[in-house]
């Protein structure tokens, strides 16, 4: 027998030993079956078999050392199962090596040594593995490669210009790797090369110029890495270019004009980078384009109307610019597009009558200036008149009418202003000086139980706020859960007693629902209602299962299933969460008291920012000095010895929540006991010397890649946060942008933070 095919079946159990006796097979497919347990050594007495070929299985184990002495293999597929150990470093002994598939198994240590000179090799595939060793001399110059795919292990090192001389190269993809250095000018030489993938590695440098000479280059994909400068115009002559993937990078300029002149390009993504100026005009002549994502740069200006040409776009992101204005009423006619996201703007006016906007959630309209439509969240836009005839004749009407009708109501105005300040005083004073339980329902506001819970519902819940129901005790109240007759669940925030409007509690009180009724925010805790008694004042909120990050890092048992990834996006939460404060309320919101204790989790981990009792709503003409208040540890220096209060104080107790939710613990009690002490100084030198592994909370297993990356970057953000000058920290509006892109190394902060640090 020379062929044994018996793939595609449903076979289970071993490789019976056995086939070491058949020593005439060229070629053994068992590929597409259910087999398990290990390859048995007697394969290497089957001298003449070109073809081993066992792919999608659940054979496992290290490969038997008995493979390196079968000189005449030209086809090696072993891929898709549970293999370990390391690669037969003689693959390649015999020089007829074609075709090495070993993606999607568990191989670990170097590329086989005979790799280097297989000059006969067509297709490598060493993908999803977890190989590793430096990458710059391993490969050597293949006249026959085609295809070569390394992405998903741990190789470092550089990449070397030798993968130019490959003319016949037509995929290179290293992505997902840690390979830093630049990007040789010379794989331009590869003429050849149809896709390019460099993504998700520590490149620097800039883009060269060269690869402009990529003719038949389909797909270029660098992205998530540290390039820096423009994009070369020479890139513009890609005319064979269907995806172009820059995002997460450091590039910056101006987006030039030829970027829109891609004959046939289906995806272009230039996120989360530092491009200026206006999205250009041009991007409306992509005849084909399906996705364009500009997200997370500092575009100005306003949608160009061109976009609407783009008749197959099917999915627009814009969010986190600078841009404004409306949105072109020319985008009734993009039927095609499926998801938009224009977020994080200053945009205005109506959204476009079409599904992708009609059917959006609110998330992806947030944070603009005045947007209006038929969409829950957005307020409804105000009803225009038929025609323009029939609008200059109202205009006519109103000039008439209008000065007549703002007479009358300024009079009205001042006399209810009058006698309403009458009837308040005289009201408040009233039960001020009675003390007495009044009329509740009169005194409950309440949003989202259409009216029908009241006082009587709580007070029955809790049983009297009784003990059993307490689930937290702060400084301005205490926690209670309670069940509803509707069967939801909330939290109620007894307040401490309230005496009169000088009160520190009632200051805290009103402070809370100022701020929580001004404010919508998906990391931010949701306000219920109020109810204002002489017996016993309250809030209502949402209620968080997971209760507080506090106790979270305080119980063993939930600290270990509070896991790296939950970590990592509990804190670009409160980032978004304080952005959103910051930069996105009018006046400004200052919390002032950020701690593990104010951050409650849902059962999906996702954080939410409660406790506004001491919320500072700043006035942009004042001088916003206050007394001291907030959690020892988490102040900022100025604020405990200036009682100044702007942003800077917030951003401060983020750098240091940010280290205790890597740390397991407040990331240094005993530097706080001079509030003057920078606690940065001496973080920086703890990551300097490169020992953050030290410090990251033992009781979870050591980050891999890319983890280790993402915390570093994250501590070294936070240390930018503690800076001893508060005019040397950056915005919160500066760190959620970085935290969105913070699984590569830390590059945007860096040169901000190093900057800092000397001065």
């Amino acid at each position: 027998m020379k062929h044994l095919r018996l793939n595609d079946n449903s076979l289970s159990g071993f490789i019976p030993h056995e086939i070491g006796m058949m020593r005439n097979l060229v070629e053994i497919n068992l590929s597409n079956n259910s087999l398990s347990g290990k390859i048995p050594h007697t394969i290497g007495n089957l001298s003449k078999l070109q073809n081993l070929t066992i792919f999608t299985n659940h054979l496992t184990g290290p490969l038997p050392t008995e493979i390196n002495m079968l000189f005449n293999l030209a086809y090696f597929f072993i891929f898709d199962n549970d293999f370990i150990g390391q690669l037969p470093h003689n693959i390649c002994i015999g020089g007829k090596l074609k075709y090495f598939a070993v993606l999607k198994n568990n191989f670990t240590g170097p590329v086989p040594m005979s790799l280097k000179n297989c000059s006969s090799i067509v297709r490598i595939r060493l993908e999803q593995n977890q190989l590793s060793g430096n990458i710059t001399n391993y490969f050597g110059v293949y006249p026959n490669l085609y295809y070569m795919q390394l992405s998903g292990n741990k190789f470092y090192g550089h990449i070397s210009p030798d993968w130019g001389k490959c003319r016949s190269l037509a995929i290179l993809n290293i992505s997902d790797n840690n390979i830093s250095g630049g990007i040789p000018p010379e794989l331009s030489e590869a003429t050849n090369l149809y896709s390019l993938d460099l993504s998700s590695n520590y490149l620097t440098g800039k883009i060269p110029k060269e690869l402009g000479n990529l003719s038949s280059l389909s797909k270029l994909l660098i992205s998530n890495n540290r390039l820096s400068g423009n994009i070369p115009l020479e890139i513009t002559s890609l005319k064979e270019l269907e995806t172009l993937n820059l995002a997460g990078n450091d590039l910056s300029g101006y987006v030039t004009k030829q970027l829109g002149y891609f004959p046939r390009l289906l995806n272009m993504n230039l996120s989360h980078n530092k491009f200026i100026g206006n999205i250009p005009v041009e991007f409306g002549q992509f005849k084909v384009i399906q996705s364009l994502d500009l997200s997370g740069n500092f575009f100005d200006g306003t949608i160009p109307l061109t976009l609407a040409q783009l008749i197959y776009l099917e999915s627009l992101n814009i969010s986190h610019n600078n841009l404004f204005g409306f949105i072109p009423s020319n985008f009734d006619q993009m039927l095609s597009l499926l998801s938009v996201d224009i977020s994080f703007n200053q945009f205005e006016g109506p959204i476009p009558n079409i599904p992708a906007f009609q059917k959006a959630t609110i998330e992806v309209f947030i944070n603009n200036k005045r947007l209006c439509g038929n969409v829950s969240g957005l307020e409804p836009c105000a009803t225009s008149s038929g025609t323009r005839s029939h609008n200059r004749k109202i205009n006519k009407v109103l000039l008439i009418i209008l000065p007549l009708a703002i007479g009358t109501l300024i009079l009205a105005l001042v006399c209810f202003k009058f006698s309403n300040h009458l009837c308040k005083t005289s009201t408040t004073r009233e039960y001020l000086a009675r003390g007495n339980v009044i009329d509740t329902q009169n005194l409950f506001t309440i949003w989202s139980f259409d009216g029908k819970m009241v006082y009587e519902n709580i007070i029955e819940a809790t049983e009297d706020f009784d003990d059993k129901h307490l689930i937290g005790v702060g400084g301005h109240g205490s926690v209670y859960k309670a069940e509803l007759d509707t069967g939801q669940v909330v939290a109620v925030k007894k307040l401490h007693s309230v005496v009169d409007e000088e009160n520190s509690n009632l200051k805290s009180f009103t402070s809370e629902i100022q701020a929580l009724t001004e404010i919508r925010h998906r990391n931010i805790v949701k306000l219920h209602g109020f109810c204002l008694h002489s017996r016993a004042s309250f809030l209502v909120y949402e209620f968080m299962e997971k209760g507080s990050l506090d106790n979270i890092l305080k119980d063993d048992d939930q600290a270990i299933a509070f896991d790296w990834n939950k970590r990592v996006n509990i804190i670009k939460d409160i980032a978004n969460a304080l952005c959103y404060m910051h930069h996105y309320c009018s006046p400004p919101i200052v919390h002032r008291d950020i701690s593990s204790k104010n951050i409650l989790l849902n059962l999906e981990y996702v954080a939410h920012v409660s406790d506004f009792g001491i919320a500072k709503l700043l006035n942009p003409n004042s001088t916003n000095w206050s007394l001291y208040a907030g959690t020892f540890g988490y102040a900022a220096p100025e604020y405990a010895y200036t009682m100044k209060v702007n942003e800077k104080c917030d951003v401060y107790s983020f750098g240091v929540l940010a280290l205790e939710i890597l740390f397991g613990k407040h990331p240094g009690g005993f530097i706080y006991h001079s509030l003057l002490s920078p606690l940065w100084k001496i973080m920086s030198n703890i990551l300097d010397d490169m020992s953050l592994a030290d410090k990251l909370d033992k009781r979870l297993p050591q980050p891999s890649n890319p983890f280790v990356n993402e915390l570093v970057s994250i501590a070294r953000i936070a240390i930018v946060c503690l800076t001893e000058r508060s005019q040397s920290r950056p915005s919160m509006e500066q760190v959620t942008k970085e935290l969105g892109n913070v699984i590569f190394v830390f590059n945007g902060l860096g040169s901000y933070y190093q900057t800092q640090t000397h001065k």
